[in-house]
C-alpha cells in the first residue's frame, strides 16, 4: 500500500476497536480518579512506603537479572550451551506461567523447606519467603526473560570479527567483552533493563505468594493497590494512576533511545 492512500475498512475497523478496547480501561481510570484528594492519598506514609521499596525492588531486581541474564544471553546466543533452543525455550517460561505459579514454584525452590531455600535456612539461617530479599528474587525471576530476550538479540546481531580483531591484538576475553561487545550492545542491554525493570516495578502475583503483603518490609505498589482495593477504591484508583504515570514517563523519556533495538529482535 502507498503511503498516503486510504487503509481498507476490514483494518480500519478492528484496528480501532483494538485501540479503544486498550484506552477504555486507562480512560475510566482518569474518569473515576479521585482528583479532589489525589495528592493526600499519593503522599501517605503506606502510599510512599510502597513507592519506596517497590523502586528499590525494582531496581534491585533489575541489577540480580542483569548480573545473571547478560552472561545467559551471551551463552544462547553464541550457541555455547548444549540443547540451546530448549534452554531459550525454559527462559521463556516465566513470562508464559500465571504469575502466582511462579510463587508457588520460587516456595518449593527457596521456601524453607525448598530445595534450595532448605539448605540456605538449616545452614546459615537465612530465610527469603516472607523478606524483602524474596521480593526482589520473586521481581527478577519474572522479569529477567525480558532482559535476555533483548540482549540475545542484540548479541546475535554483532559481527564476530570484532571480537576477533580484539584478540588478534592482544586483548584477553574479558577485555574484549568489556570493552568491545558489551559497548556495541548497550542499546539492546538498556531496552532490557527498561523493561525488566517496569516489569519488576508490576509484579504482583509471584510477590504476594512468595513474599506475603507486609507494609514496609514486602508491600509493593500492586500490593498496595490490590489492598486499598478492598477498603477503599479511590484510593486504589489513585495508586493506580501513580503507576501508570510511572510507566508512561519511562516510556516517553526512553523512547527512540533504548527502546528502538526491540524492533529488531
Amino acid at each position: 500500500m502507498k503511503p498516503g492512500s486510504r487503509a481498507p475498512w476490514f483494518l480500519v475497523v478492528p484496528g480501532v476497536l483494538a485501540l479503544a478496547f486498550l484506552l477504555a480501561p486507562l480512560l475510566a481510570l482518569l474518569w473515576r480518579a479521585p482528583w479532589g484528594s489525589l495528592l493526600e492519598i499519593v503522599r501517605s506514609p503506606v502510599a510512599l512506603d510502597a513507592l519506596r521499596l517497590s523502586m528499590i525492588t525494582a531496581t534491585a531486581a533489575t541489577v540480580l537479572a542483569t548480573l545473571l541474564g547478560v552472561p545467559l544471553a551471551w551463552l544462547i546466543a553464541k550457541a555455547q550451551l548444549p540443547a540451546t533452543g530448549l534452554v531459550r525455550a525454559l527462559v521463556l517460561v516465566p513470562l508464559l506461567i500465571p504469575p502466582v505459579v511462579s510463587g508457588v514454584a520460587l516456595l518449593s525452590a527457596f521456601g524453607r523447606r525448598g530445595a534450595v531455600g532448605g539448605f540456605l535456612y538449616d545452614s546459615f539461617g537465612i530465610q527469603l519467603p516472607f523478606t524483602t530479599a524474596g521480593v526482589v528474587l520473586a521481581e527478577a525471576f519474572v522479569a529477567m526473560p525480558f532482559l535476555v530476550i533483548a540482549v540475545e538479540g542484540g548479541f546475535r546481531s554483532l559481527n564476530a570479527e570484532f571480537d576477533e580483531a580484539a584478540g588478534t591484538l592482544g586483548a584477553s576475553a574479558w577485555t574484549s567483552f568489556r570493552r568491545v561487545t558489551l559497548p556495541l550492545v548497550a542499546p539492546a542491554l538498556g531496552a532490557g533493563m527498561v523493561l525488566c525493570w517496569a516489569r519488576a516495578l508490576g509484579e504482583f502475583g509471584a510477590t504476594i505468594t512468595f513474599a506475603g503483603n507486609f507494609p514496609g518490609v514486602t508491600q509493593t505498589m500492586p500490593l498496595a493497590v490490590y489492598e486499598a482495593l478492598e477498603s477503599d477504591p479511590s484510593a486504589a484508583i489513585a495508586l493506580s494512576l501513580l503507576l501508570i504515570l510511572i510507566c508512561v514517563v519511562i516510556l516517553v523519556v526512553l523512547r527512540g533511545h533504548f527502546l528502538r533495538p526491540l524492533a529488531s529482535t
